[in-house]
């Protein structure tokens, strides 16, 4: 398995990702206490630096060019604000076209702005988080900007990533044409949403957190049963091709459809890193970003997922919406146990 997984690493570099979704960066303010204020019981900060990170789609899409895709692109609407050029520059500056990125004055650039303060050589602390959003369904003429945008770039991919934070950009009528897009021109669609997973009909696969499985299903998904229970359900809720459920400390489950009338299988994918977990922030976007990648060069759907799997191991151990590259997944491969590789599929009964 390992030499198999090793193989669509190295292909990785031949994929084309459209990421559709919900555009957020992160203002991170650092500063460092030095005094309380005159004025009102809080800390003055003096200013040391700010940092602009990608989030929510961005993120996804910063994740598939950070592993060297062929090309990495945004569809995706924001403002005409201040924050819009911030967005702009770190969308150019992480290797993402922007030809699909739309301005709509009536909105803010969803921005969140996380203040953190250090003092006396302690850990910095995060003292404030202000958000910029509008979660207000796109107007007409934005929605059918968008659709303009999906129409002419969606060609030129092998797959769109629909990253869905319930900011406004998913209306059905987007929906439904990136679905009739894909299926038009063959293109995989995965699908990463926070919102009801039955308005994503008949997509390649969707990942679901766990809690956000069990938001859906009305259930908790702990137990062998209820999980295998919750998977088929939600193929039969979406009508997807596939269901990928991550699970944190328990891994992942991959849940597939095989027609002919044969039930669907079950494949679970243990956790790949057991220790060292600092942030799960992003880890989501990433899993998604890499499995659409891998399976759009060619990856069996268990070795993407399995690859998803290994880069999500990458970036936990790290702060903050994080990527990983190829060279990383290669590293963490090769430490990896032969065993811990093998998996089998079983039909759900």
């Amino acid at each position: 398995m390992k030499t198999k997984l090793s193989h669509w690493i190295h292909q990785l570099q031949q994929g084309r990702v459209l990421v559709v979704g919900d555009l957020v960066i992160d203002e991170m303010v650092y500063g460092t206490s030095y005094r309380l204020s005159r004025e009102a019981p809080v800390m003055i900060l003096r200013h040391e630096k700010d940092d602009i990170i990608l989030g929510a789609a961005g993120n996804a899409a910063h994740n598939v060019a950070r592993l060297n895709a062929r090309r990495a692109a945004i569809v995706g609407v924001a403002g005409t604000d201040y924050y819009f050029s911030h967005l702009s520059k770190a969308l150019q500056r992480d290797g993402i076209e922007t030809e699909g990125l739309i301005q709509d004055p009536s909105r803010p650039t969803s921005t969140k702005t996380r203040i953190s303060g250090i003092a006396n050589h302690s850990v910095t602390q995060q003292i404030v988080r202000i958000d910029r959003e509008s979660n207000a369904p796109l107007s007409a003429e934005m929605e059918s900007k968008v659709l303009e945008k999906l129409e002419h770039l969606a060609p030129q991919f092998d797959a769109l990533l629909l990253s869905d934070y319930g900011l406004g950009v998913f209306s059905s009528k987007v929906i439904d044409r990136c679905r009739e897009l894909a299926q038009q021109h063959q293109l995989l669609m995965t699908v990463d949403s926070q919102q009801d997973m039955r308005l994503f009909q008949k997509a390649t696969v969707l990942t679901p957190n766990q809690p956000e499985a069990e938001k859906q299903l009305g259930y908790s998904i702990d137990a062998p049963d209820a999980l295998r229970r919750g998977g088929m359900e939600l193929l039969k809720q979406t009508n997807a091709k596939s269901v990928l459920i991550t699970r944190g400390g328990q891994g992942m489950s991959l849940f597939e459809t095989q027609g002919d009338g044969m039930p669907p299988t079950q494949t679970d994918i243990p956790v790949f890193n057991h220790s060292a977990v600092f942030d799960v922030t992003g880890a989501g976007d990433t899993v998604v970003a890499t499995f659409t990648l891998a399976h759009a060069v060619g990856a069996p759907i268990v070795q993407a997922a399995m690859l998803g799997n290994i880069a999500a191991s990458i970036v936990v151990k790290r702060f903050g919406a994080a990527t990983t590259t190829p060279a990383e997944l290669q590293m963490a491969l090769d430490d990896l146990d032969e065993d811990l590789l093998t998996v089998t599929s079983v039909p759900c009964q």
